[in-house]
């Protein structure tokens, strides 16, 4: 199973690779253009798995919560890129998620389900903003539906291999493993701090 889900990661993560472009919506639909877009993202694909790794780690109604805070919200900084709000800091307070995200897991602090929600809530009303703003020519129910699938998707990923890492090491090692898939989080966030 660990094998499986590590070698979901991989092609994901392959599929950042600069060379790839989002999809253009005229050409492939405005679903296929959602989809894909939080996929060519680095530093979207990491605070999605985190965020899924971060519910796995505090465990019980978070599973299910943790990942629809993000998805909820995620929908609402989209709404506020469509009519035009400004949000400060959308790129800056991305990269701070996939850092603060990383660090959460790595430390494994016991926090409450609501409060893990409404951190992870903040930080994608800014997800959901950048994907209103990079929309292009996309039909905003289409696209909205394909990164909002996509998003689920990837924090699914993320829960899987939170639970995955739990029960494949047995309970102690498998709370050392997802602190450490948090911290190399953090780590890849720092990197595309300094490499941006």
């Amino acid at each position: 199973m660990l094998r499986r889900l590590f070698t979901a990661l991989v092609l994901i993560v392959a599929g950042t690779a600069p060379a790839f472009a989002h999809l253009d919506p005229l050409e492939h639909g405005s679903l296929a253009a959602g989809f894909t877009h939080p996929l060519f993202g680095f530093d979207h694909i990491l605070a999605m798995v985190a965020v899924g790794l971060w519910a796995a780690s505090v465990g019980g109604k978070a599973l299910w919560a943790v990942p629809a805070a993000f998805v909820g919200t995620m929908a609402v900084g989209f709404g506020a890129a469509l009519v035009g709000m400004p949000l400060p800091f959308v790129e800056p307070v991305i990269l701070a998620s996939v850092i603060f995200i990383g660090i959460m897991v790595a430390l494994a602090l016991p926090l409450p389900a609501i409060g893990v929600g409404a951190v992870v809530a903040f930080f994608a009303l800014f997800h959901g903003h950048a994907h209103g703003g990079e929309m292009g020519e996309a039909g905003a129910f289409g696209y909205a539906g394909g990164f909002l699938v996509a998003t689920a998707l990837l924090h699914a990923i993320g829960v899987a291999l939170g639970a995955g890492l739990g029960r494949a090491l047995a309970t102690t090692r498998g709370a050392i493993g997802t602190r450490i898939a948090g911290g190399l989080t953090a780590l890849g966030g720092l990197w595309l701090v300094i490499a941006g």
